[in-house]
């Protein structure tokens, strides 16, 4: 499992832990109790409950991420990113399935010097 060293990893390793379809490494990649926003315009779920259900429907899905980092704005031991994403391929159900959005997250430097999603929305900067 790839561990995320500078708030630009975070992304990197999020697609590189969703394409071996790892869901420890996914879930690893956040702190114990994230903000993670599910569908557009709906208020986040919290936890790794929450967040463990969400990835895994999307592993569910025969899907590739496509992601880019576009911003990356650090204050002390928190940082601002935003990317582009699209997901193309095929869903649970055999259904061709292609979504892209503009995703904005906050990452926080844990005390081991990596850096794990806090806030997590997909759409946020659509």
């Amino acid at each position: 499992m790839e561990l995320a060293r500078t708030p630009e990893d975070c992304h990197r390793c999020f697609a590189a832990a969703f394409a071996a379809k790892d869901l420890a490494a996914l879930v690893a990649l956040y702190e114990a109790e994230p903000s993670i926003v599910t569908e557009p315009g709906q208020p986040p779920a919290t936890g790794r409950v929450a967040l463990r259900a969400l990835l895994t429907s999307l592993l569910a899905s025969d899907c590739q991420l496509h992601q880019e980092t576009t911003s990356v704005i650090r204050a002390g031991d928190l940082a601002l990113l935003r990317a582009t994403w699209r997901l193309t391929g095929t869903g649970p159900e055999g259904e061709a399935l292609e979504t892209s959005h503009n995703s904005i997250e906050v990452v926080r430097r844990q005390a081991d010097g990596t850096w794990l999603f806090v806030i997590d929305d997909p759409f946020g900067a659509d």
